[in-house]
């Protein structure tokens, strides 16, 4: 799957450039190849922040481990996981360690959430009898991840303030909404691609459990001014990291663990990680950076614009859906044409609403995929892609409903 994947964002670039070249515009193969470049010199960089980030979580999760705390964690949620990976042993430390990715995804703690969803991804890894080809669980994992399930885009709301938004936590409930459907789309398509039972009493009381809790949450935030939530979000997510990090010191005291050594084991695990995404994200990068450069994006849109007019239907939606064709691909491009859109139509309108909304209902899968599967080394996705993209397809399309709910 990778491989024809792979393929066709070269194959589509090259298409896309062929017709811009016949239409006078034969800069867009020095593009194109500029383009390469750049991304080769972005991987890394990107590499550089993953080798600090990497190995920094990567030594306190160490510790956590050798605490026990990860292996109790994983006990608990024993139950739910044995019917949605039910190839993962009961207290196996990566149910723990998935557990508290999707924590840190949640809070929108992308720095802890990474490091330790790459630990989750080589403990899936040690028990797939087939290690170039992507397991059931392996799948589940990285949609859920790519799915992007976000409690509070704090990210979202700064770039709102700066840009001068009366409330910059307007999208908060949009993005919730949108984030929600995404993650509950992802979910579907694996469950019905590996037969889970999701109607499961174990599985249904852990679902509500969930939905219950964050109904209490939005409830919660919805009684709070802009800057409340704002501050809230601010606090919750730093002192819940630092939180974390002095249970796993203070518990792994507790046991007598050897701190020091601990972490920098755990540490040194990092930088092998680290080390050997570079070929992954560079493939991948630079494919992407191909497609954009070609003009690929701008012609998907160009159509789906004629098309929308052609219906009858209203076409303000059209003028977001840069963000939402880029946000795949590049989570730094998106952001670029949240903020063009911004600029452009005026913060509070319509398109730049959809844009934000759009911008944290979904993550970007193909870095997701290559940072994921290429850490333990696999090559063939099966239906991950497949999965993904749906979700991702779902967190666009209910962006668009809900922003028309809220917005008109």
């Amino acid at each position: 799957m990778l491989n024809r994947l792979w393929l066709a964002f070269f194959v589509a670039g090259a298409g896309a450039a062929l017709v811009r070249w016949a239409g006078g515009e034969p800069q867009v193969f020095a593009a194109m190849i500029a383009a390469l470049f750049d991304m080769a010199r972005l991987s890394v960089e990107i590499m550089v922040l993953l080798f600090g980030t990497l190995t920094l979580w990567l030594g306190f999760l160490r510790i956590a481990e050798q605490a026990g705390l990860v292996t109790s964690l994983a006990r608990l949620l024993g139950p739910l996981f044995a019917r949605l990976m039910p190839e993962v042993p009961r207290g196996h430390p990566a149910i723990g360690l998935i557990t508290l990715n999707f924590a840190a995804n949640g809070l929108g703690l992308d720095n802890a959430a990474t490091p330790i969803g790459l630990r989750a991804m080589r403990e899936l890894q040690s028990l797939n009898p087939t290690p170039e080809r992507a397991s059931n669980a392996q799948i589940l994992f990285l949609v859920l991840n790519a799915s992007s399930l976000t409690l509070l885009p704090v990210t979202i709301f700064m770039f709102r303030a700066q840009q001068g938004a009366s409330d910059p936590t307007l999208v908060f409930l949009p993005i919730l909404l949108a984030t929600c459907a995404s993650t509950l789309a992802g979910l579907l398509a694996v469950a019905a691609c590996q037969r889970l039972r999701l109607h499961d009493p174990v599985v249904l009381a852990w679902l509500g459990g969930a939905a219950l809790l964050l109904g209490g949450f939005c409830a919660l935030l919805a009684g709070l001014s802009a800057s409340a939530i704002n501050a809230l979000s601010s606090l919750l997510g730093n002192l819940t990291l630092f939180g974390i990090i002095m249970a796993f010191l203070l518990v792994g005291a507790w046991r007598k663990v050897p701190l020091y050594d601990s972490f920098v084991e755990g540490a040194r695990q990092g930088f092998d990680i680290a080390r050997d995404l570079l070929p992954y994200l560079v493939a991948m990068l630079c494919a992407v950076g191909v497609l954009r450069a070609s003009g690929a994006l701008e012609f998907a849109l160009d159509g789906i614009r004629w098309l929308t007019h052609a219906g009858g239907l209203d076409t303000r939606f059209v003028d977001a859906l840069p963000t939402a064709l880029v946000k795949p691909f590049s989570g730094s491009a998106a952001r670029a044409m949240m903020l063009d859109t911004m600029s452009h139509f005026g913060v509070d309108s319509f398109p730049a609403l959809l844009a934000a909304t759009m911008q944290g209902s979904t993550e970007t899968t193909f870095y997701v995929l290559a940072v994921y599967f290429g850490a333990v080394g696999i090559r063939r996705a099966r239906h991950a892609v497949g999965c993904a993209l749906l979700a991702d397809l779902a967190g666009v399309l209910a962006s668009i409903g809900v922003c028309y709910w809220f917005f008109g």
